[in-house]
């Protein structure tokens, strides 16, 4: 009988102290970049935490140590860069780490200080572009993409001027630093320029560029990855939803005007 009424009263003691204890969370940590990536996943880390998981910011500063981090098992998840970059870092450095979900982009528009659309750009207009080989590449793909230009068949994501075939207004192309674009733009008729460097110079993508890249099919896109290994984590998984919720969408569209677009 004593011992009855012991166990009896222990799951007296449970029952009372049930509601007021929570039930630990998961934890997945995640690296980001700092500045916009931060600012979104402290959105995520809201919406992530209705489904019972504590996700931790862990804010870089630097693009190199996110994936060495990840790939040595000291961070879940990272987010942070775009797949071309992904893609080189696993080629060159043996990671074994994988893209498991979209985010967003930063879209490369063209810009210019003396015309208001693609159509009114002249014969012979000199058009700005980055002299690096990816953002170069970039902006002749967009140019492309808005049919100003035609690149050769099976160019890839690296073209550059001499893999321009067809060039009806005859555009002169100005190979300058990515990052004295906005400065050059009262000596040209039109720039492509980065976003974090058109923001720099207070030139919106969405209010300013003539033209901006689609997020449609876009290989620039942004990712979540993981170890290769754990592409399939349910609780990751869970993570990934959280990311793509619709309000997490909207926060992206509303607080970045352009500047960042969702393309999951």
């Amino acid at each position: 009988m004593r011992v009855f009424n012991i166990l009896k009263a222990t799951a007296l003691a449970a029952a009372l102290l049930a509601p007021n204890v929570a039930l630990a969370a998961d934890k997945v940590k995640v690296g980001v970049s700092g500045g916009d990536g931060e600012i979104i996943w402290q959105e995520v880390k809201k919406v992530a935490a209705r489904d019972g998981i504590d996700v931790q910011v862990i804010v870089f500063n630097d693009y190199l140590l996110p994936n060495a981090a990840l790939d040595a098992g000291d961070l879940d998840l990272n987010a942070f860069q775009h797949k071309p970059f992904l893609e080189n870092q696993v080629k060159t450095k043996g990671y074994k780490i994988t893209a498991i979900a979209d985010t967003v982009v930063s879209p490369i528009g063209l810009y210019s200080k003396k015309v208001k659309a693609l159509a009114e750009l002249k014969d012979s207009a000199q058009v700005g572009i980055p002299n690096d080989p990816s953002n170069g590449g970039r902006g002749l793909l967009l140019l492309a993409q808005h049919g100003l230009i035609k690149l050769k068949e099976g160019v890839g994501i690296l073209p550059r001027v001499i893999d321009v075939t067809d060039n009806p207004k005859k555009l002169k192309f100005r190979e300058i630093d990515a990052a004295q674009l906005a400065r050059s733009l009262d000596d040209l008729d039109a720039a492509v320029i980065n976003t974090n460097y058109a923001l720099q110079a207070n030139l919106k993508p969405g209010r300013d560029s003539i033209a901006i890249e689609t997020t449609k099919d876009n290989p620039y896109g942004n990712v979540i990855a993981a170890r290769e290994k754990d592409k399939d984590n349910p609780l990751y998984r869970r993570v990934v939803k959280a990311y793509q919720d619709e309000a997490i969408r909207s926060f992206i569209k509303t607080r970045f005007d352009g500047a960042l677009l969702p393309v999951w």
